[in-house]
């Protein structure tokens, strides 16, 4: 890292708290906090909705996925696609027929505030953890980068003796974007996140192009080079049609799985639910949500294919500090694309891909502090206020509540540094946990059920079958939302037939 790579990165960071700062409104009720007050373009959501799915965990994992193994993740990206079509056509109509501001109020209608109350818990805590490790994946990066600075590692061990310079350093980088983050996105609200969104995926696409072309002409050989050897160690495979329901990215469990998990998260998650809100109109959330997957598949695509080159560059023309192929062996897939910017990358651009980096974790960290805020707010605290506080007083109670969410995901991401390898395996799989028992709900909800012991017994039964899958079994997690979902619905389905017979009076 030099004096210019620092300064870029600075001046990323002031520019975004700048634009959060510009964009800080006085606003009047949590409506306009939360939903920007329905006000937001179409174009502006969609941006918002592939700048928050893609993540740090993104930039690192994907091309660190490609290097080691190949492409088959693209067949979880098809899933995605279809899960999308399924959404537009099955969830997305019910969050405009009030005025809604969490996924989990139109619970209410037919199960009261119980389960309402049940699933926002849920999503906080699955919401919180998994987004913890993705703020981790980030501290991976800076920490890579500052440890290229001259006395970077005389000075972390000088402060904190008993522990590695790169658990000193990442726990600095994931303190000062923890900290910048929760000040725009308090003050905010949702209309910085949308726009500061914008901006931060202009950066990581923008970086991540570069690095890509930085990379190519770093391989003589070029384009033929690359499909050659890609294609002789397997890193071009897309489909793998074999049927191993434990094992991961295989075309049926991509396919199903990935439809699963899209409807989970696209469809009942309050992060993404919440950018429907901001919608205008109904036909203008569906287009953001259906051209976000598009943009999705193409960032994929590009993310994998730096990884297939990295696989060339390294087998071939490995840095000296790095011990050849070895460089394998040496280190976790999500190291090896920090490693390559931190000693391959000329001065500045290395500056912008670490800023890049940055940029992906801070679109997904504000949406989720602003989501998990609305939430805790309109589903718990307000139903619980037994007087009618003013409206500025739920806007002060917001904002603390993005800075409390702000500061739990921060000590997940410094718990993380202890244990975790491929950070997107883990991301998923917490992820696909707790999904598929939240989809089930609402597919009762969608099947007619009334009854709120329906929705326990089913929510209870999806839990303890994950439980035993997660403990007893070894399903791949691209099956969790769809095995979850079922055994919640069936569950749920089975309770209200016995009720309906048992108070065949009642309707």
């Amino acid at each position: 890292m030099t004096g210019l790579d620092l300064l870029i990165i600075v001046v990323y960071l002031t520019g975004t708290l700048w634009l959060g700062f510009s964009l800080t409104r006085k606003q009047l009720t949590i409506r306009e906090y939360f939903t920007s007050g329905r006000q937001a373009p179409w174009g502006l959501i969609m941006f918002s909705i592939v700048a928050t799915e893609t993540s740090t965990v993104t930039i690192v994992s994907l091309p660190g996925f490609a290097f080691d193994n190949n492409l088959t993740f693209l067949q979880l990206v098809f899933g995605y696609l279809l899960g999308r079509l399924l959404i537009s056509w099955l969830l997305l109509p019910s969050y405009f027929k009030g005025e809604y501001l969490t996924a989990y109020q139109i619970l209410t209608e037919r199960y009261g505030l119980g389960v309402r109350r049940l699933a926002a818990g849920i999503f906080l805590f699955t919401r919180n953890i998994a987004d913890g490790f993705r703020l981790f994946s980030t501290g991976l990066v800076v920490a890579a980068a500052l440890l290229t600075l001259p006395g970077a590692t005389a000075l972390a061990h000088s402060m904190f003796p008993t522990l590695s310079a790169t658990t000193v350093l990442t726990i600095g980088s994931l303190l000062s974007l923890s900290v910048i983050t929760i000040i725009y996105t308090s003050l905010g609200g949702m209309t910085a996140v949308l726009w500061t969104d914008f901006l931060h995926l202009v950066v990581y696409m923008g970086g991540t192009v570069l690095a890509g072309i930085a990379l190519y002409n770093l391989i003589p050989g070029g384009l033929n080079e690359i499909i050659e050897t890609g294609t002789a160690s397997g890193r071009f495979q897309i489909f793998d049609f074999s049927f191993e329901l434990n094992r991961n990215y295989t075309f049926w469990s991509g396919l199903v799985g990935g439809t699963c998990l899209t409807m989970a998260t696209h469809g009942t998650d309050q992060l993404i639910v919440q950018r429907y809100l901001c919608s205008r109109t109904q036909a203008d959330a569906r287009k953001a949500l259906l051209l976000s997957g598009f943009a999705v598949l193409v960032q994929f695509l590009l993310f994998l294919f730096i990884g297939v080159m990295l696989f060339v560059f390294y087998t071939d023309y490995s840095p000296n500090w790095l011990p050849s192929m070895s460089v394998k062996d040496s280190l976790p897939p999500d190291r090896v694309f920090p490693a390559f910017i931190v000693s391959q990358l000329p001065n500045g651009l290395r500056g912008l891909l670490v800023a890049a980096v940055i940029a992906a974790a801070m679109s997904t960290l504000s949406s989720s502090l602003n989501a998990s805020a609305s939430a805790t707010i309109v589903d718990f605290y307000i139903p619980a206020t037994r007087s009618t506080p003013k409206a500025q007083d739920y806007l002060k109670i917001a904002k603390r509540s993005t800075v409390v969410w702000g500061l739990v995901q921060l000590l997940v991401a410094c718990a993380a540094i202890r244990f975790s390898q491929r950070v997107i395996d883990e991301v998923l799989g917490i992820s696909s946990f707790t999904s598929g028992l939240i989809l089930g709900m609402f597919l009762l909800t969608m099947s007619g059920s009334r009854r709120n012991l329906a929705a326990y017994t089913g929510i209870g039964s999806g839990a303890l079958t994950m439980t035993w899958i997660r403990l007893f079994s070894d399903f791949s997690w691209q099956w969790y939302v769809l095995i979850g979902a079922v055994s919640t619905f069936l569950a749920g389905r089975f309770v209200e037939f016995i009720q309906t017979r048992l108070f065949s009076h009642e309707p």
